[in-house]
């Protein structure tokens, strides 16, 4: 059987048919072309979710390589332009937005020149300055000193010229060790032993300093490298560390670290927004606990295991917390705003649009993410390359606006104003366009792009908060980032043995990417932490990662 070319068409334009055939069929006729119509409406929008649930799915199992509009299918012809001003959007559009054929969008526009590429930030040499944890070592000239008499010229004098900088780096163990042998005398009528001192500044304390500590920290909820690779790493340079000595190790000292943690809640309580977002876990005992209650026939009490991540933006800081176990972010946030003191008015909250991630108990000004709502479009872009291409062009241009505003440093009211004036046209635009899509029909509701649509239509408010208070946030990327760390640790360590586990991960993964948003050195700070353990436990507050340096000083 020849194969058939597959054709798209609109609903208004398959009604248009029927109402001329309903002229000149017989009724019988005309029911049964009716029906072959409809059978082609719903054959065609089968595929479609199909192949778009198909796509998902793949996202779901191995991730999103990339977002880029270069990399989505549909979207990354060349010569394809949207204008996008912001004056009538649905001008610029065919009326059959619904098509899969690709085709030019808006006025043809003249062939541009290949820009000139400019090498992407970060990817050259460090300079020396970003070793600012290395030591430094001042080398002098062993024969001149400044203001001493030229050697080549024996006229002028020498002087202090900037220093020429070299970095000399070294590897090493991730925990190192020192084997000391102390010299014992014994004397052989009473038996008096005399044991030689250690040298200066090594304590006779525990075998494991508090370093060790800080750096299997790092290791284990930094870089998610689990403790049995890192115990096979350390016994093939014969410094043996067994994986249940390392778990001794970090969770023993855990004291002072959770009495800052619960200080960071208390701060990020008190910030004016906070990005929330759930990512899934494994803790294997709640997974037991689980798998119990159902072969018993029961109803478990919760199936959903997570790892939730809060960022709280304040003024000067940004604060990072996790939390794993049943709960969604909208219970984890509640956790958060009850430390909120009550002059304050509500916080904003960025999410996405589930409704588990609402904190129910607590007044919030949420926003909605676009960076979700332009993926529901880029999902079915393969299929109508000229709408996700007018919707993502539409968005691009918002983004432009906002990168605008953070390298001109625009205080939130400034950046406010200008959205107001700039990128207000251009939403407004779209709305529109997506009203006039399903009142003429142009788009059938249930189809991919009609689900992507009412996506977007649904929590247009939400998406549109920037446009309306000063300091919302477009999207939720910063949270998303964040959880990376969390992923990273499931897809390396792979889970939790249980709920005490998955808290001293929390606790630990909470302190170093708080750090890591600070722009302090985790390391330093986690040994500051467990060598003034007992001041921290005292003081929590005056021991956060901006704040710590302080308490050094005085203790010094």
């Amino acid at each position: 059987m020849k194969q058939s070319e597959v054709v798209n068409a609109t609903q208004a334009e398959l009604d248009d048919l029927l109402a001329q055939a309903k002229q000149t069929f017989t009724a019988e006729q005309y029911v049964l072309l009716e029906r072959v119509f409809s059978t082609f409406v719903y054959v065609m929008l089968s595929l479609q979710n199909a192949k778009t649930s198909i796509k998902r799915f793949k996202h779901m199992l191995f991730g999103h390589t990339t977002e880029r509009k270069r990399n989505v299918p549909g979207l990354a012809g060349a010569g394809t332009v949207v204008q996008v001003d912001g004056a009538e959007p649905a001008a610029k559009l065919p009326a059959d937005a619904s098509a899969s054929t690709p085709g030019q969008v808006g006025p043809a526009q003249p062939a541009a020149s290949p820009p000139v590429k400019t090498p992407l930030p970060g990817h050259g040499r460090h300079a020396a300055q970003a070793y600012s944890g290395a030591p430094t070592v001042d080398c002098e000239h062993p024969e001149l000193k400044s203001g001493d008499p030229c050697p080549e010229c024996d006229k002028g004098r020498v002087y202090d010229s900037p220093p020429k900088l070299l970095v000399k780096m070294v590897g090493q163990a991730p925990l190192g060790a020192t084997v000391y042998r102390v010299q014992r005398l014994r004397c052989r009528l009473c038996d008096a032993m005399f044991t030689a001192p250690l040298p200066a500044g090594v304590a006779a304390g525990p075998k494991h300093d508090v370093t060790c500590a800080s750096m299997l920290a790092l290791q284990r909820y930094g870089c998610g490298v689990p403790f049995h690779r890192l115990e096979g790493l350390q016994a093939w340079l014969h410094l043996p560390l067994p994986d249940s000595t390392q778990w001794d190790i970090v969770s023993k000292v855990v004291d002072a670290p959770r009495a800052v943690y619960q200080a960071l809640i208390v701060q990020a309580a008190q910030a004016p927004l906070l990005h929330s977002d759930d990512t899934p876990m494994k803790v294997l005992s709640l997974m037991a606990e689980r798998a119990r209650a159902e072969a018993a026939g029961l109803t478990p009490v919760a199936k959903a295991i997570n790892t939730s991540g809060i960022v709280a933006v304040l003024a000067e800081h940004k604060v990072v917390l996790f939390f794993t176990g049943h709960a969604h972010a909208g219970k984890n946030m509640e956790r958060v705003l009850a430390h909120r003191a009550q002059e304050l008015d509500p916080a904003m909250q960025m999410c996405d649009g589930l409704s588990a991630n609402l904190a129910g108990e607590f007044k919030t000004i949420v926003a909605n993410c676009l960076a979700h709502g332009r993926r529901q479009v880029t999902d079915i872009a393969e299929h109508f390359p000229e709408a996700a291409r007018y919707v993502v062009e539409a968005l691009a241009e918002v983004y432009k606006h906002d990168e605008t505003c953070r390298k001109d440093a625009l205080t939130d009211l400034q950046r406010l104003s200008y959205h107001q004036a700039k990128s207000k046209p251009i939403m407004d635009g779209l709305a529109r366009w997506m009203t006039e899509q399903f009142d003429k029909r142009l788009v059938e509701p249930n189809s991919g792009l009609g689900k992507a649509l009412t996506y977007l239509t649904k929590r247009w408010d939400a998406l549109t908060l920037f446009l309306r208070k000063a300091g919302a946030p477009l999207d939720n990327n910063i949270c998303e980032r964040a959880l990376k760390r969390a992923i990273l640790h499931r897809k390396v360590s792979m889970f939790y043995k249980t709920p005490k586990g998955a808290e001293v991960g929390d606790i630990y993964m909470s302190l170093i990417h708080t750090c890591v948003l600070c722009g302090i050195n985790p390391f330093e700070y986690l040994n500051a932490l467990l060598r003034n353990a007992q001041a921290v436990m005292g003081q929590a507050a005056r021991w956060l990662p901006w704040n710590y340096r302080e308490q050094l000083a005085l203790a010094a």
